[in-house]
């Protein structure tokens, strides 16, 4: 079976992208608004067309949507192409205290699937993938959840929602996403069951994805890569809070310093500008490539930028090996929908 190309809007770093490179497909255009996660897919998915662009700008003689005339220069009329990616999340995060139902960035979703409407007129779209925080199935955002559901109907793809936990996948960290897919194929859609790896089968613990590092570099101005150990990414803020250096007592009084335990997994990947969460031994916080370990991203895998934009990346990216077998369930799926609905035996 050929596998489809692939669209990826929103795409960040990279993340999602990954997963479905690593399992053969190819990512024919991506698309983010963040010049530093362009730079960065750049830099690691080299053969692939990646633009840095607000997908909400239209055209203004047409009134379509800009990034569409950019999506049909890297694709040939009529292929069949899957669509991957995962809109801003902020205004649907529990994370977030001030999150309410007509957050404008709740309005990406509908841009996504607008995007997906006009592909399907040119192109033969066989999936759509939609991630997302847990936060999008609140009550609150009941008519936003309801209204992307509805829209999937209406673009008759056949849609299942799912909640995915990063542990169950390998990566040492209690992120949950909800996963929307949408398959062409009802065959398909019913055939979609991502392989989850039981969790006493692996290590799940801080300990075992950065004990083994070195010290970081610590932001300065001028700092080099050559002074950055082990991996260009392995830097971090100077550590300047009194806690750092055991001058205060007692517990965290923010998020903002919560301390990893090195023989547990990490909370969510997910930070603000100034909560990147702080390392096990206490004196500093997690270096930008530790962040990239326990999101389970290969040690080859580089983010461009500054620090805070960095931050920024790695907080934004599905993990890879969740990405992957997402990828993999659904090639599985696809080649069910060219048989008739069998699965073939892997």
């Amino acid at each position: 079976m050929v596998l489809p190309r692939i669209v990826s809007l929103f795409s960040g770093a990279g993340g999602l992208d990954l997963g479905f490179s690593q399992e053969g497909y190819e990512i024919a255009f991506a698309v983010d608004q963040m010049a530093a996660a362009i730079q960065t897919h750049k830099r690691n998915f080299p053969s692939t067309t990646s633009i840095a662009a607000d997908i909400t700008v239209r055209n203004e003689t047409s009134g379509k949507l800009a990034v569409l005339d950019e999506i049909a220069n890297a694709l040939t009329d009529g292929e069949a192409i899957g669509i991957i990616g995962g809109p801003p999340c902020q205004g649907f995060s529990r994370a977030n205290p001030n999150s309410r139902a007509d957050d404008p960035r709740n309005q990406m979703p509908a841009y996504y699937l607008e995007i997906v409407e006009a592909l399907q007129v040119r192109y033969n779209v066989q999936f759509v993938l939609f991630e997302n925080v847990m936060g999008i199935r609140d009550a609150k955002h009941s008519m936003t959840f309801g209204g992307i559901l509805a829209r999937f109907e209406e673009l008759r793809l056949t849609a299942g929602v799912a909640e995915h936990t990063a542990l169950d996948y390998g990566v040492p960290q209690t992120r949950k996403r909800v996963i929307i897919s949408g398959f062409k194929s009802d065959d398909a859609a019913r055939s979609f069951a991502p392989i989850t790896i039981p969790r006493d089968e692996v290590d799940l613990t801080v300990r075992g994805a950065i004990g083994q590092l070195p010290q970081p570099a610590f932001f300065s101005r001028g700092l080099t890569a050559e002074e950055i150990p082990t991996h260009p990414n392995h830097w971090t803020m100077t550590p300047r809070s009194r806690r750092f250096k055991g001058e205060v007592d007692g517990p965290a009084p923010t998020r903002s310093f919560r301390r990893l335990a090195w023989d547990k997994p990490s909370p969510t990947v997910a930070y603000g500008h100034r909560e990147i969460h702080v390392h096990p031994e206490g004196t500093r916080r997690l270096s930008i490539y530790e962040a990239m370990l326990l999101q389970g991203f290969p040690t080859s895998f580089i983010l461009e930028g500054t620090l805070s934009r960095q931050v920024e990346q790695v907080s934004n990216a599905v993990p890879p090996p969740v990405a992957r077998s997402l990828a993999a369930a659904t090639s599985v799926a696809l080649t069910a929908a060219s048989n008739g609905g069998q699965v073939s035996a892997v």
